[in-house]
């Protein structure tokens, strides 16, 4: 974790969190997506914010578990495409600029602490880099879960590499490539779910599993998710994908993707 240091994280309530609800109690930390009103979909400033929160979970020891819940009736639905336009709200948002870019994927590699993302909403797009970068997902069994980035012209490369760590490669570009829903089953099948169940069952299925963690060295977790990551995460994958989708954004096709999202047609693709 190097996009903050301890310093700047070690008192969070000093800061003001515009897009996030953070509750921290008995070892564990609630990290709750809250703006509803735009489907929760990442922007810059909401990225800032949860980096900054995971940053301070990452430093502090009594934090034994990261729990992730979403307000409003979408958990997330990716990247705000009208941000990537340039089209940014105001905010009154306290939290300082990171030091490095933040990349969504690095974040949950580097945390060393299991997370958990407690789903009850549908899912799209980016929001999928919560689901895989998360050790644990327990989700309604009634969800559908949808990659529609290429229908916008554009390309889900960090969710790509972040889905292909727990699902078929062959799976994970059929569903890139043709950008379809799949069911709670489906996910649950191929791996992107850990858990799902009943509605009413979410939270008791969820406060099991936290207390079955709770029960364990919260050291030895931490050492043994930080081996993990030096095993199998070195490669700065996403700052290179991250890369690619900012050379991506700038193609004819890209523009025209997103052009037709804003005013609700169909698109006219060119290649270019």
């Amino acid at each position: 974790m190097n996009n903050y240091n301890n310093n700047q994280v070690e008192n969070l309530s000093n800061f003001h969190f515009s897009f996030l609800n953070l509750e921290e109690n008995n070892n564990v930390f609630k990290i709750t997506l809250n703006r509803p009103n735009k489907k929760n979909a990442l922007h810059p400033q909401m990225v800032n914010e949860i980096a900054f929160a995971m940053h301070y979970a990452h430093f502090k020891k009594t934090i034994w578990v990261v729990l992730f819940e979403a307000e409003g009736t979408v958990f997330c639905s990716g990247a705000d495409l009208k941000a990537m336009s340039g089209d940014v709200e105001p905010n009154d948002s306290t939290i300082p600029l990171p030091n490095n870019e933040i990349l969504i994927g690095e974040l949950f590699n580097k945390i060393y602490k299991p997370t958990i993302a407690v789903v009850n909403k549908d899912v799209y797009a980016g929001g999928f880099l919560i689901l895989a970068g998360c050790l644990f997902v327990v989700a309604n069994n009634r969800l559908n879960f949808s990659l529609p980035e290429v229908k916008r012209g554009l390309f889900p490369m960090q969710v790509m590499a972040s889905l292909i760590n727990i699902m078929p490669k062959r799976k994970v570009l059929d569903w890139c490539v043709r950008g379809y829903s799949i069911t709670a089953k489906e996910a649950h099948s191929l791996g992107l779910l850990s858990h799902i169940c009943n509605e009413d069952e979410i939270h008791s299925v969820t406060n099991k599993l936290v207390e079955e963690i709770k029960e364990n060295s919260p050291k030895a977790i931490s050492l043994g998710l930080e081996a993990y990551d030096n095993l199998y995460n070195t490669n700065n994958e996403h700052e290179y994908l991250s890369e690619m989708l900012n050379k991506m954004q700038q193609n004819d096709d890209a523009k025209e993707g997103l052009s037709a999202f804003r005013e609700k047609r169909k698109p006219n693709w060119t290649g270019n």
